[in-house]
């Protein structure tokens, strides 16, 4: 949205998308084929980093597949917490996907490990880790407004 305000549904579905993809990681194991799909998700995040929750491929499919059946949302939320969030996230799995690239390929399920669990939260019960962190940092003056 132009106003920076977001519909708060639309990063709870990316964040249930992106929670199976990360279990799927976890369950490949320290894995080549595991190491390519957290490095899928890594670029989704990098997205996410670049372009908000919703420039991402999932805010495109709740765009377009999910909010039309969906009545307006009750209130909207600041795009910037979620934002961040994709950035831990894209930290997160960049330390999976280097270290699996290097060799270490029991960092990629641990590291998937990680953000599914702040993924899942969000997803379930709609509790978001990153933008919680982002709040409090911004309360502290570590970030601007």
């Amino acid at each position: 949205m132009s106003n920076g305000m977001i519909d708060p549904r639309g990063p709870r579905v990316g964040a249930s998308i992106t929670a199976v993809l990360l279990a799927a990681v976890v369950l490949l194991g320290a894995s080549t084929a595991g190491l390519w799909l957290l490095t899928f998700i890594l670029l989704s995040f990098l997205l996410g980093t670049l372009r908000g929750a919703e420039g991402t491929w999932q805010g495109f499919l709740f765009k377009k597949l999910v909010r039309p059946r969906l009545g307006p949302p009750a209130e909207m939320e600041d795009r910037r917490p979620p934002r961040f969030a994709q950035g831990i996230g894209l930290f997160v799995t960049a330390v999976g996907v280097v270290l699996g690239a290097f060799g270490v390929l029991v960092a990629v399920p641990i590291a998937a490990a990680v953000a599914f669990v702040a993924a899942a939260l969000n997803a379930v019960i709609g509790l978001c880790l990153g933008c919680e962190l982002y709040l409090l940092m911004r309360r502290t003056g570590l970030v601007r407004a």
